[in-house]
């Protein structure tokens, strides 16, 4: 296990508009605002997109990612962390729920998804957390890199 701690800095209310795209416009606001750190929650509408929901086999390195299309609009609700890549720009690690007519996928919205209507995201900063978002060689994903480890 590795570790950062940080405390609690800015806190923002954002309002997503219809069309807006998942994650890349909380990309955008973060670089925009300095937010080198963060957690992201997220709830409202999408209305299209893909959904990543897993890999394919769990023991093929680099994974076959599973991909299913959003058809309709959905509801959301979903959670990510926001840490800078190693080009030093924000990055977004987002998974959410979406559910329609009583069925619910749940998965990665790291392709790319589009708001229907409205979309509301609370982002909260983290300050002094050393972390960042870094390629990992076997399975190809950007991964969070805490700086410390845990002993023992």
């Amino acid at each position: 296990m590795k570790y950062s701690e940080g405390k609690i800095g800015r806190v923002f209310i954002i309002r997503l508009e219809d069309g807006d795209k998942l994650p890349a416009c909380i990309e955008k606001f973060a670089l925009e605002h300095n937010i080198k750190a963060g957690l992201a929650l997220l709830i409202g509408g999408i209305g299209s997109g893909d959904l990543v929901v897993g890999p394919r086999k769990n023991t093929m390195m680099p994974p076959d990612p599973m991909v299913l299309p959003i058809d309709g609009v959905h509801e959301v609700v979903g959670v990510g962390v926001l840490a800078l890549d190693k080009k030093g720009k924000p990055s977004l690690h987002i998974h959410a729920a979406l559910g329609r007519a009583g069925r619910t996928m749940t998965g990665c919205l790291r392709l790319g998804v589009k708001t229907w209507l409205v979309g509301e995201v609370v982002l909260y900063e983290i300050l002094g957390a050393d972390v960042a978002r870094l390629p990992d060689a076997e399975s190809g994903f950007e991964l969070l890199q805490p700086k410390r480890k845990r002993k023992g």
